[in-house]
């Protein structure tokens, strides 16, 4: 599969969300946390940016844009990990991540469905980096790619300026 290929595979599943969301069981590993996984939210979500004007989230997505940026270029140093070849890759994921800082308060994985986001964001499996990644480097969304992957790249950084651009146009439905 090349690598434009995957690119259209993570920006689809990124932006249909919800949509597809309906056809995706969401899994977890058996034995943890031990809680069902399968709640609904009843309502509406208790999001974190809802009290803020228009202005104000704007500054918050910049900021957390920023910070999931460097936390992710560090992240890739300490795991001797890399982004994949395709930078619009994880400049999408980081977006992802960052919007679900600002309206969740935590980095919720951007490329899985949740029943209920606020209790997985609370339960921190998914949390970036989530279990799977801290245990056995395995990134679903391809944010951190071990050296034998075939769509890892040679690079090790992006920029903020990068993930705003590479990201534009990935409307992001959080």
């Amino acid at each position: 599969m090349s690598v434009s290929r995957i690119t259209i595979l993570v920006l689809a599943s990124l932006m249909l969300g919800e949509v597809a969301a309906a056809f995706i069981v969401p899994t977890r590993p058996v034995g943890y946390n031990c809680r069902s996984t399968s709640t609904t939210t009843a309502g509406r979500l208790n999001l974190k940016d809802e009290n803020m004007t228009p202005e104000e989230r704007e500054i918050a997505l910049e900021k957390a844009t920023k910070a999931m940026t460097a936390f992710s270029n560090k992240y890739i140093q300490n795991t001797c990990t890399k982004y994949c070849s395709d930078l619009s890759i994880p400049a999408v994921v980081i977006k992802g991540l960052a919007e679900h800082k600002v309206t969740l308060g935590a980095p919720l994985c951007p490329c899985r469905y949740y029943d209920d986001k606020e209790k997985e964001a609370k339960d921190g499996y998914w949390n970036c980096p989530c279990v799977p990644m801290r245990e056995r480097h395995e990134c679903h969304c391809m944010l951190f790619l071990t050296e034998d992957n075939n769509f890892a790249g040679e690079g090790t950084e992006i920029s903020y300026e990068e993930v705003v651009d590479l990201s534009s146009g990935a409307g992001m439905g959080m």
